[in-house]
């Protein structure tokens, strides 16, 4: 089955029996607050602000929103306050406001107080292209500069994760490069092959992984036909593995600026799912991230 829409996402968010707890590092935003606050009116979340208490109630006035339902935590310690209301089990979500990215990564790697596994932290985001009826998973978009072989093979793992909690018991994997053919010249084609044979041999359960693929054959069938490339994942990808956040960054803002699409992302690899998306978008777009995020927490 295809991933869902966001649509469908809001509608499985709406039915939760409970709702989970988003903390905000750095809530003094405005479309941070926004987002929230129509999660918390849409009965999926119940949100708790962490910042200086005078900077939310006057980001809150200015924007027009209601912070009744609302915990305030009043902290000039963005992270570290967000992530401790995670640590001694307050909050379900974390979700990235106005802090600095590095500050709010430290604060969840942090080995005695943070919310470490020991897994790579990555950002998942999830595409939707209405017009073409098409959904799928991309990563790193956000955090893993260069990844080397342990550190793909996990930000796989946790987009396999990610798919199974979508629904989608089978997902196909792509591995991305600039060219579908295996090159000393290009490393990155060779672990693509490498990842492609470990699926085969029953490494990675519960997807079918195929790489290298370029962009173009990964997403569209008739480009596989033409170029004679056959496959399951060839044309029917329900994820992208990119080989580093240079090409996945670019890939995905590219999509964000030029197509007829909605989208949202979340880090994973933490003890609990981050909304982690750009100073610059929008709160529709930290709200489709919430609705992602919800897909990944055990209180339901």
């Amino acid at each position: 089955m295809p991933l869902p829409s966001f649509d469908e996402l809001y509608e499985i968010a709406g039915q939760r029996a409970i709702r989970a707890r988003v903390v905000a590092a750095g809530a003094a935003d405005p479309t941070v607050l926004k987002a929230l606050a129509e999660a918390n009116l849409c009965g999926w979340i119940e949100p708790i602000l962490v910042g200086p208490v005078h900077e939310i109630h006057s980001v809150a006035k200015a924007a027009e929103v209601d912070l009744s339902g609302m915990r305030i935590v009043d902290s000039e310690q963005l992270g570290v306050a967000a992530v401790a209301e995670v640590r001694e089990g307050r909050a379900d979500i974390l979700m990235k406001g106005q802090i600095n990215t590095p500050d709010l990564i430290r604060a969840v790697l942090n080995a005695d107080h943070g919310l470490r596994t020991g897994r790579t932290l990555c950002q998942v985001v999830l595409m939707e292209i209405p017009t073409q009826k098409r959904r799928f998973l991309l990563s790193d978009t956000g955090l893993c500069i260069e990844p080397n072989f342990r550190q793909k093979s996990e930000i796989l793992e946790s987009l396999i994760a990610v798919s199974h909690s979508l629904g989608e018991a089978l997902p196909k994997v792509a591995v991305m490069s600039a060219t579908e053919k295996a090159t000393t010249a290009m490393p990155d084609t060779l672990e693509a092959v490498e990842l492609q044979r470990l699926n085969e041999a029953g490494e990675f359960r519960g997807a079918l992984v195929q790489g290298p693929l370029s962009f173009d054959l990964a997403y569209a069938a008739e480009a596989g036909d033409k170029k004679r490339i056959s496959g399951a994942v060839t044309g029917a990808a329900d994820a992208m593995l990119f080989p580093n956040l240079l090409a996945a960054n670019l890939t995905v803002k590219a999509i964000m600026y030029t197509a007829e699409c909605r989208f949202g992302g979340v880090v994973c690899g933490a003890t609990c799912p981050i909304v982690f998306m750009s100073r610059a978008d929008s709160s529709t777009t930290r709200l489709n991230s919430l609705a992602l995020a919800l897909t990944l927490t055990v209180r339901s």
